[in-house]
């Protein structure tokens, strides 16, 4: 492939692994609060819809970011209500929440439907962006792109280097040891969740504003269990989870360009299985074998707390 091929592709797969970073880093801290909330394809529908609608009625890009966000978290705050004060079943909820979110989204999405809106802006830094080959790369992208990569930083030194982030790992860790020394469990819990909804409502936005600006029923296609399947690929650790999404965005644009090369003689509906193909591989190698030590789970995840009285 020449440079003229190589660069689109490049930054078209950083395009289609921004929204499975966002929504798993999401879910990262949530899972590392210990809770297991399996809702991320209907927050990242919400969030797109919402995002959507609100470009829409006042074009402005950072208000529809703003609304994404808002919104993933509130359909993650009906899921926190659900199991961490009513005590339901984290798994049940969290599959309904997948399904009152795509069905809410339709909904709201059915006046949206061949509505067009303009692309959020690209960063255009002269004398950086026009750089051969890597300004395009580096200096070409949207704002979406460069707060995921500033978002999985903030995650990592969070967790590993701040007091409150060694706390929140204390609650997945072990629930009745934190609490017995006076930390809020439930709280902290709240505030995983509401950020893990949050940055799935961003994910959702990435595809309505930015990947394909425009409005389409169940657009997210699957991207929500692709990243909760990357949360447990990563061993619940943001870098690897930085690697693990853009490996599997390169497999989803890849196979795209094989398919409109003719390089490849193999059916279409076989090339779009393969991101799904890739998740069932890996999740099956890291479950058996040798791999099966180096998975980190937080030791109470998906398990219901309820403070001793």
């Amino acid at each position: 492939m020449t440079a003229d091929l190589l660069v689109p592709m490049f930054v078209t797969v950083i395009g289609a692994a921004t929204p499975l970073l966002f929504a798993a880093l999401g879910e990262l801290v949530t899972e590392r609060s210990g809770v297991l909330n399996l809702g991320v394809e209907g927050m990242m529908l919400a969030g797109a819809v919402t995002g959507f609608g609100t470009v829409v009625a006042t074009g402005s890009h950072t208000l529809g970011m703003v609304a994404a966000a808002v919104a993933g978290a509130g359909m993650a705050l009906l899921f926190a209500v659900l199991t961490l004060s009513l005590l339901a079943n984290q798994v049940a909820t969290g599959l309904a929440l997948t399904i009152f979110g795509i069905g809410l989204s339709a909904l709201i999405g059915a006046r949206y439907v061949g509505t067009p809106i303009p692309a959020m802006p690209k960063l255009d830094l002269p004398g950086f962006t026009d750089l051969p080959v890597l300004g395009p790369i580096l200096f070409g992208q949207d704002a979406l792109v460069y707060l995921s990569l500033a978002a999985t930083a903030g995650v990592a030194w969070f967790l590993s280097r701040s007091r409150a982030g060694r706390i929140l790992r204390a609650c997945g860790e072990s629930d009745i040891s934190a609490h017995s020394i006076g930390y809020h469990v439930i709280r902290i819990r709240y505030l995983a969740v509401l950020f893990g909804g949050a940055l799935s409502g961003l994910g959702g936005a990435c595809l309505s504003l930015s990947v394909t600006p425009m409005w389409i029923e169940g657009m997210t296609a699957g991207r929500g269990w692709i990243a909760l399947a990357l949360v447990a690929f990563a061993s619940w650790r943001p870098g690897r989870l930085l690697a693990g999404a853009y490996l599997f965005g390169g497999v989803t644009i890849i196979q795209l360009y094989l398919q409109g090369s003719g390089l490849v003689q193999i059916p279409a509906q076989v090339m779009n299985m393969l991101p799904y193909l890739a998740t069932i591989a890996l999740l099956t190698v890291i479950a058996g074998g040798a791999w099966r030590g180096r998975l980190d789970a937080p030791a109470c995840l998906g398990k219901p707390f309820s403070p001793p009285s």
